[in-house]
């Protein structure tokens, strides 16, 4: 018997065959890119689209996204990692490929410079420096807006 796939599905539900098994893991496929979050609201929830927002038990943002040069180290990673996730689904898109590659160049300059500035984000941008830089203070975070320590 052949099953009919549900097409009144909004952006929250996959389309799912009517007669699908019970108790078998199925990830619906997403059909539709809008809604979409701006870009404020999705760096605060992890996504851009509202249908996979999920919170993870019960977590939900407060809305109080950070500014300065790291939050903007945050932005160029997620629009990367967004759209290398994108890609993984539609590998023949090309104007999202070339858009990944400017991202992806511009998050590594982002990176250096931001290294550079204020230390390692990760262990190994400690690769850099003449001695072991990883755990030196001030962290990141400690810096004030104005640039000194907090």
């Amino acid at each position: 018997m052949a099953c009919k796939v549900n097409e009144s599905c909004t952006y929250k539900e996959g389309p799912l065959p009517s007669c699908a098994p019970l108790a078998v893991g199925t990830i619906p496929v997403q059909t539709s890119a809008e809604p979409v979050y701006n870009r404020e609201e999705a760096l605060e929830k992890g996504t851009l689209f509202p249908g996979l927002d999920l919170p993870f038990m019960d977590y939900v943002a407060t809305g109080m996204m950070e500014s300065g040069p790291k939050a903007e180290l945050m932005a160029l990673d997620f629009v990367a990692h967004e759209l290398a996730l994108y890609l993984d689904t539609h590998p023949d898109d090309a104007e999202a490929f070339e858009t990944w590659k400017s991202f992806t160049a511009l998050a590594e300059e982002g990176r250096r410079r931001y290294v550079d500035l204020y230390g390692p984000v990760t262990k190994g941008d400690t690769a850099q420096f003449d001695s072991w830089k990883w755990a030196c203070c001030p962290w990141p975070w400690e810096y004030t807006k104005n640039g000194g320590n907090g």
